[in-house]
């Protein structure tokens, strides 16, 4: 199979550069970049795809038994990887694709050198010791009104997700990018994030880390930059002047100056 077609993947920015690989959350696509990359594109190789059944991705290559789970769309990252021949990249992974990237670090830690993790949450539901910021009956309520009105579920969520009432063009936008997801692919993707578990996976990771959490974050709360901070030895935590889940699109300038500060003292 074609990857780069069925990733939709696109190449820009310095030839010569190290590649850094920019990988959306859940309900978005590569566009949500679009303030990110003329950050890096002088210096650095640029790296966006659209996991499958996100943006322009082939949907025909969809497998509800391989998107089940998080390893699944970690395979997405290290194919596009090897397509490109990437080696010794920057992953710069959104939400749950933050911890895709600790996945696929693990299982190709040729292809990825180091990570920077925008808004990361290893799970998102409370246990003993541990705060995610939802109930698990949060989370039942919250899929189960997703599975069953996915355009109205969008339409009042996204909003909450990105935060900033005072600027409803930003709710607007991620509501629109839910609303372009298959519903059912989208649905697959919400059940694989929300329930998700990869707290132990954070103890494997060696590479050079950036954490990036948001001042304030509901999906996302500072308890959770901490712990992913306190589990990654060696990583580095920055608390953006940021408000939401989505800093990258609310606050540009604040997210890309902690990426590229971090990416330069990779050199």
């Amino acid at each position: 199979m074609d990857i780069e077609r069925r990733n939709n993947v696109t190449v820009t920015g310095n030839p010569q550069g190290r590649a850094v690989v920019l990988a959306h959350g859940f309900g978005c696509d590569q566009n949500m970049w679009r303030l990110t990359v003329p950050a890096l594109a002088e210096d650095y190789r640029v790296v966006l795809f659209d996991y499958v059944g996100a943006g322009r991705s082939d949907l025909s290559a969809f497998s509800e038994s391989r998107y089940a789970s998080l390893d699944g769309y970690a395979r997405d990252v290290v194919e596009v990887c090897e397509a490109l021949d990437l080696r010794d990249a920057v992953f710069v992974g959104h939400s749950v694709s933050a911890m895709i990237g600790v996945l696929a670090a693990g299982t190709a830690p040729e292809r990825i050198g180091a990570l920077v993790m925008v808004a990361p949450s290893p799970r998102y539901i409370d246990a003993p010791g541990y705060r995610g910021g939802f109930s698990a009956e949060d989370i039942d309520e919250l899929l189960e009104s997703l599975e069953s009105n996915y355009l109205g579920w969008s339409a009042a969520m996204a909003p909450v997700i990105m935060g900033n009432a005072d600027r409803p063009e930003l709710g607007e936008e991620l509501t629109n990018s839910f609303c372009a997801t298959d519903p059912d692919m989208a649905r697959v993707f919400a059940r694989t994030t929300f329930l998700s578990d990869s707290r132990d996976d954070l103890k494997a990771v060696t590479v050079p880390t950036l954490i990036l959490e948001c001042a304030q974050d509901v999906i996302a709360p500072r308890e959770v930059g901490a712990f992913v901070h306190q589990m990654i030895a060696g990583s580095k935590l920055v608390t953006l002047d940021a408000t939401g889940h989505c800093p990258h699109l609310s606050a540009p300038e604040a997210t890309n100056g902690a990426i590229t500060d971090f990416l330069a003292r990779l050199r």
